[in-house]
């Protein structure tokens, strides 16, 4: 049999690093995995002692915030050019929610317009709205629901009120789709800020300080509640403390479906050190927390966390750049850097970082979204999308990002490795240096069967 493609490296598979092993691509599709002498493809790649790794997916993205479903395609080029080839978007988009069918099939239509990676999404409830549209958008795919417990925007990013959380969680209970919350209590936030403003505190380091741990343990403990109660899937799409790892924990040993999940800047920043340079530029909610940074690793370790996520948000570093942290926009670009980040940190602890990598970026994102195993693993019968990152060590320039963004806190951050190659269903989409494939060779990608609580 002639292959239409065979990459050589040391492939990452869910059980071992094969050095010196190979990928076949058949049609799209990973045929097989092997060791040694490769079979004959049309195309060979050979990736020396370079890492082939599954394709990331980034399962927390915000693409259409700032410039509309049109973003998907420069959220996606910075997706393809950082190994990653599926995103999980939030359905927060401007200028209206994804809360409908009819707004579902516009955002499938700019994936199949734009995109360079694939895309699965979320949708959302919008206050005082039925729960009539559930059943139809997870007919039509979607991968999971979101909401918040704090308002940022009453059209597009609203709070939801703890009655109306029960009743979307009711109406998800019989499913296997989750109900994903971004989890700070509004009363708490708006407090401490009116008191920091009138203390005349505006700098990064009142950002914490004013969203403190107590307001995101809070929206945590009562959305898990609630979710228990009704018998469905919490999941906290952004925990900051190890508290909260370990309070999503309890859930679950008490037989409650309940899930954490954690983003790459937790991992790296920390306002003390960090804060005097970056200001407003590491801004995120939930805030980035003092000395936290090894309590998060130690949860990784204890499997406390169930994968790891950019939050990338595309809005543009003008948002910035005020005089008061508190009318600083919230959010970081993400998506060229979660990879490297992620696997620089991990390696500079001497951990197992190639494992790490792939169960925390590919395997465990895959089976939370009902992906796998279409996705998430090098194995046969696996979409034939594929990483190819090599050891050279990179200084991250964000001006040279694929994105239409061109900022990053990660700005001088050293990365122990580079993304060398990205295969999007077996096409090459990155090159190294250039995009290599056109919007619309993302699809729409609809979640599957599988599930997390299996």
């Amino acid at each position: 049999m002639t292959y239409d493609l065979v990459v050589r490296g040391a492939v990452v598979t869910p059980d071992a690093v094969l050095e010196h092993g190979w990928v076949a691509v058949l049609s799209g599709r990973i045929a097989a995995v092997g060791l040694g002498e490769a079979p004959v493809a049309r195309e060979t790649f050979d990736a020396g002692s370079d890492l082939v790794l599954p394709g990331v997916i980034d399962g927390q993205t915000h693409a259409c915030s700032y410039g509309g479903l049109a973003g998907i395609g420069s959220t996606t080029r910075s997706a393809i050019a950082g190994g990653v080839t599926t995103i999980v978007d939030m359905p927060y988009d401007n200028p209206d929610p994804l809360n409908t069918v009819g707004r579902l099939e516009a955002k499938i239509q700019a994936v199949e317009e734009h995109a360079h990676a694939d895309v699965a999404l979320y949708g959302t409830v919008m206050p005082g709205q039925t729960t009539g549209e559930i059943d139809a958008l997870i007919d039509a795919g979607i991968a999971a629901f979101k909401i918040s417990t704090f308002e940022s925007s009453p059209t597009r990013f609203p709070r939801i009120g703890s009655d109306q959380m029960l009743s979307i969680f009711t109406a998800l209970a019989e499913t296997p789709i989750p109900l994903g919350v971004h989890n700070e209590d509004q009363e708490i936030i708006r407090a401490h800020i009116e008191r920091a403003k009138a203390a005349g505190r505006n700098g990064i380091e009142a950002h914490s300080d004013c969203r403190p741990p107590a307001a995101e343990l809070a929206a945590t403990a009562q959305f898990l509640e609630l979710g228990a109660a009704a018998g469905a899937h919490a999941h906290i799409v952004h925990l900051t403390t190890a508290r909260g790892f370990q309070l999503v924990d309890n859930y679950l040993a008490d037989g409650f479906r309940a899930t954490g999940e954690l983003c790459v800047h937790y991992l790296w920043f920390d306002p003390e050190r960090d804060g005097p340079e970056l200001g407003a530029r590491m801004k995120v909610n939930p805030p980035i927390r003092p000395g936290q940074i090894d309590a998060l690793w130690a949860e990784i370790l204890e499997g406390r966390v169930a994968f790891v996520s950019s939050d990338h948000s595309s809005w543009p570093i003008d948002g910035k750049l005020t005089p008061s942290i508190f009318d600083a926009g919230a959010g970081v670009p993400g998506l060229e850097t979660l990879l490297p980040a992620f696997y620089t940190a991990a390696d500079a602890r001497g951990l197992d970082a190639a494992a790490l990598t792939a169960a925390q970026l590919c395997e465990r994102p895959a089976k939370f979204f009902g992906l796998w195993p279409r996705k998430g693993a090098i194995r046969p019968g696996a979409d034939a999308d594929l990483t190819i990152l090599s050891r050279r060590r990179q200084v991250w320039d964000s001006t040279k990002a694929h994105d239409e963004l061109r900022w990053s806190p990660f700005d001088g951050r050293e990365f122990s490795v580079t993304v060398r190659r990205t295969y999007l269903a077996g096409e090459l989409g990155w090159d190294g240096e250039a995009i290599r494939n056109r919007p619309g060779a993302g699809r729409y990608v609809r979640r599957g069967e599988t599930h997390w609580f299996e």
